[in-house]
């Protein structure tokens, strides 16, 4: 059984297929990139003031429901046909007047309509394992959705910068089908032998250089020992 992080799909997956499968498969992670201070705060404040509110009343453009979490950790059952689970967690879960629930994801990004394409895999995994948990009741998910906030403009006012963050959705069109092609697909990919690695990965390259350096300096050492 293979675990798969849905936030590993937009990037790592389409980046590297190679360090993607020596995560899954071995463990063995690419160096860790903390994400700046600020854009954790921005989100930190953000999503927790949300909680408990009607997306619709703090902007027209949002959809009529009550936040009802925040970072909530979801794990699935295995995914039909394959080898692997999600695990992950999600950014907020929106209850609807019809009583099923919207994924929401959070971003600090500029709204551009291509995230809808991006995010689309990520966000119909945690889809599945809400309403494929592998303990607990399952939880109708029937829309997701991108919530994005981008810096418009700034005001200074009695000792302080006043940053404008307009809220912008973009509705994700819910894939069931596309989301089990990708896991069988994922799942061919973990089974099967190392695969190439990308020819712009950068960190593939890092590894070639890092090897070919500590051998020059191995080299150079040996001929330095006296004998």
């Amino acid at each position: 059984m293979y675990k798969l992080s849905p936030s590993d799909f937009a990037y790592l997956y389409e980046e590297c297929k190679l360090c993607y499968w020596l995560k899954v498969k071995k463990g063995i992670y690419q160096p860790s990139m903390p994400m700046p201070g600020v854009f954790s705060a921005i989100n930190t404040r953000i999503q927790s003031n949300l909680v408990g509110k009607n997306l619709k009343s703090l902007s027209k453009g949002l959809p009529d429901g009550v936040v009802d979490s925040q970072e909530g950790w979801v794990e699935s059952k295995t995914v039909p046909g394959t080898s692997v689970f999600i695990k992950g967690k999600y950014d907020l879960l929106v209850k609807l007047p019809d009583s099923s629930h919207l994924l929401v994801d959070l971003k600090i990004s500029v709204p551009n309509d291509d995230k809808i394409e991006k995010y689309k895999t990520q966000l119909g995994a945690y889809k599945f394992a809400l309403e494929n948990p592998a303990r607990g009741n399952a939880v109708k998910t029937t829309r997701l959705g991108l919530l994005i906030f981008y810096p418009e403009s700034a005001i200074f006012k009695e000792n302080e910068a006043l940053l404008s963050f307009p809220p912008k959705w973009l509705e994700i069109p819910v894939d069931e089908k596309g989301f089990l092609e990708f896991s069988a697909e994922v799942d061919k990919l973990i089974s099967d032998r190392a695969p190439a690695e990308s020819k712009t990965c950068k960190w593939c390259q890092y590894r070639h250089v890092g090897e070919e350096l500590s051998h020059l300096v191995s080299e150079v050492e040996q001929e330095e020992i006296p004998f």
